[in-house]
């Protein structure tokens, strides 16, 4: 084999794995919000500590003879520093929040595959 042609395919070898990790693990599957109340929110990890919170979300009614689950709870990581600790300062209120979805999760994002990149609005719990 001559050398351009090992070098083409080498080089179409790193496209596809360059590809296929950007798709796995960057590419923005979905993006939208959520509301709902936190329930909890906080930093932790062994080796990357990240920002990961829960939301109960209102309005979710399972019907009793269905035999489906459905979950009220959106589990998050956040990933953006003021955004945390925009968090942090509302816990227990009524939240809006915008979040991106991705295809599967990384150490230093997050356990959950959903990112909350923004909070929308914020409501004292009470009213």
């Amino acid at each position: 084999m001559k050398t351009r042609t090992k070098t083409i395919i080498i080089l179409v070898i790193l496209l596809l794995i360059t590809g296929f990790v950007y798709q796995r693990y960057y590419f923005v599957f979905g993006e939208g919000t959520k509301a709902g109340t936190m329930n909890y929110f906080v930093k932790k990890g062994y080796m990357f500590k990240t920002y990961e919170g829960r939301l109960i979300q209102s309005g979710i009614r399972t019907p009793a003879q269905g035999g489906n689950i459905a979950s009220n709870e959106f589990m998050f990581s956040v990933t953006d520093e003021k955004v945390a600790q925009q968090l942090s300062s509302n816990a227990g209120s009524f939240l809006e929040l915008h979040y991106k979805e991705y295809l599967h999760t990384l150490p230093w994002r997050g356990v959950s595959v959903f990112v909350v990149d923004s909070i929308i609005s914020t409501k004292p719990a009470n009213q």
